[in-house]
């Protein structure tokens, strides 16, 4: 399970949409998440898959490493899809067991909400797959500069998102090293019940924390060391500018945009489609 989280890694490859500037790449992520809230009905989430599936195509990022970001919240999606298919009342009752019943809207709601949450999940890990954290960062602090002027501490919150990417690898490489010495001294972290996997993973969190305490107090000298005051009078090695093919970009996600408004609600109303 902690190998299979890609939250914070970066998937080195020559594609378009890793040459795209980190602003674009930051906009579009947010864009697409939204036209998956816009989406409603078969025809906007066969457009949103359709948009997806071009964007990995694009990036030649392996699916199946991009996937593998699911595993880490497949608990999450059953309780929603669970939730979402006893708890909401319809017109049609499809089955019922005592006081469990699942009616049509109850159904198209779960499976809706299964794909938005899937759709969510590998949209984001595409944006943090194809960017590093430093550009990931740099792009935050441009898009958020406007802030300056309301007095918002910009450069401490890219900074802080910047070391939050940096030490998910870290602590998860660590993580892992500890399962595996606790393992090997005869630690069992997968048999028993809830409670008892639980149970198992304190002896594990107590070292997690120690070492992170450690890794962010010398991370905090080292910032001292080097006289580091917050971002007043810094300048960028490598400034970010836009290009023609971001310029392409924009237009491409806004047209998607548009194409989901139009195909999620306007076809929805217009189109006799039972989903």
């Amino acid at each position: 399970m902690i190998r299979d989280i890609t939250l914070g890694q970066y998937y080195p490859a020559k594609s378009v949409i890793h040459r795209l500037d980190p602003r674009v790449k930051l906009v579009a992520t947010m864009l697409y998440i939204v036209s998956l809230f816009v989406a409603k009905g078969i025809v906007g989430y066969v457009v949103a898959t359709i948009f997806l599936a071009a964007m990995i195509r694009l990036s030649t990022v392996p699916f199946r490493f991009m996937t593998k970001g699911l595993k880490a919240i497949m608990m999450l999606l059953m309780v929603t899809v669970v939730f979402n298919l006893f708890l909401i009342d319809g017109d049609v009752v499809l089955w019922r067991f005592g006081f469990l019943r699942i009616t049509d809207s109850g159904l198209k709601t779960a499976i809706f909400m299964a794909i938005r949450l899937v759709y969510l999940i590998i949209g984001s890990s595409l944006m943090t797959l194809t960017t590093t954290p430093n550009d990931l960062t740099d792009g935050l602090e441009k898009l958020l500069a406007p802030l300056k002027v309301l007095h918002v501490p910009v450069h401490e919150i890219a900074m802080m998102m910047s070391i939050a990417l940096r030490f998910i690898p870290i602590l998860l490489e660590e993580t892992d090293k500890i399962m595996k010495a606790q393992i090997a001294r005869g630690a069992d972290f997968e048999s028993g019940g809830l409670i008892k996997k639980a149970k198992a993973m304190v002896p594990l969190l107590v070292p997690l924390f120690i070492s992170a305490f450690r890794r962010a107090n010398d991370l905090a000298m080292a910032m001292e060391a080097r006289c580091y005051h917050g971002g007043e009078g810094r300048t960028k090695m490598k400034p970010l500018h836009y290009s023609s093919q971001d310029r392409v970009a924009y237009a491409v996600i806004w047209g998607y945009l548009a194409v989901m408004i139009v195909c999620g609600r306007l076809l929805y109303s217009w189109l006799p489609i039972p989903f």
